[in-house]
């Protein structure tokens, strides 16, 4: 077996202390970098703070006391008033109002609703309704009761029948047909819309039309279309159950409630600016 010469013995004394001296300078610079590692790992857990855990536990309940502490009882009864309407024609001097409330279930509500216009101290034209309203689709409800006319001219009863719900595109819809004395018929269509400008400023239009299957001149209506209105308001809510609103609305007659406006001194046509209130509670 040879023996490692002097100059084999030296080069591999340099080869351990270069091994010697690394690995010293990778201990000098670890404390630095282990320093690093609890920084990054708390910049981590600050992206995510995780949930206080529940301060009183759910026990094991029935489904009668699930809905109760949720609120999902859909047989509760509640009522709620809404005045979808209450404004000032500056033009024409004139109180105008529209609301409704009612009281029942998810299923099934007696409806009270009015509608109606005010001048110079004394109603011109206005109705109520006493309606059964019964939840019958998924969007659409179905209604039945009495209507009652006042104001300029004879009172008039009629009973109705009706549907109201939400047809596609989020348009809240209504229609009712009603059967009056001596054969009195009409139709009222009801369309409205809720366009969300902002959370709070809403943009409303709405159109409405009457039909009647004959003339009833002492009320100064006359067969077949009588009236369209078409509005536009644009309401702020401050809350949801408060908004104040402007708006322009536009009136025709045709036909023979046009004829018999006219006739009257009337305007067949009326193009109003409105301001007014939208409340609920």
């Amino acid at each position: 077996m040879s023996r490692a010469t002097p100059v084999g013995q030296g080069i591999c004394l340099l080869l351990f202390a270069a091994s010697v001296s690394a690995q010293t300078g990778h201990d000098h610079h670890s404390p630095a970098l282990d320093a690093t590692a609890p920084a990054a790992t708390e910049a981590t857990e600050s992206t995510h703070v995780p949930p206080d855990p529940p301060a009183h536990p759910m026990e094991p309940m029935s489904g009668a006391q699930m809905i109760a502490v949720m609120q999902m009882d859909d047989t509760a009864r509640f009522g709620v008033v809404r005045v979808d309407q209450l404004e000032w024609h500056p033009a024409a001097a004139t109180l105008a109002w529209d609301a409704q409330a009612w009281y029942g279930g998810d299923y099934n509500k007696l409806l009270l609703r009015t509608e109606g216009e005010r001048s110079d101290g004394s109603t011109e034209a206005a109705s109520a309704e006493v309606l059964w309203q019964h939840t019958a689709f998924r969007w659409w409800s179905v209604l039945s009761g009495v209507r009652h006319d006042f104001g300029d001219g004879p009172t008039r009863t009629w009973a109705a029948f009706g549907i109201d719900g939400l047809a596609p595109q989020w348009l809240d819809a209504e229609a009712t047909f009603y059967l009056g004395e001596q054969d009195r018929t009409a139709l009222r269509a009801h369309l409205r819309y809720d366009l969300l400008l902002t959370q709070r400023l809403i943009l409303q239009p709405q159109l409405e039309a009457n039909l009647y299957g004959k003339d009833d001149s002492e009320r100064g209506i006359g067969a077949g279309l009588s009236d369209i209105q078409a509005g536009l308001r644009v309401r702020y809510e401050f809350r949801r159950e408060l908004a104040p609103y402007v708006g322009v609305e536009w009136r025709g007659l045709f036909g023979s409630t046009a004829d018999l406006a006219r006739s009257a001194g009337r305007d067949a046509s009326d193009t109003q600016f409105v301001v007014g209130l939208h409340l609920w509670f």
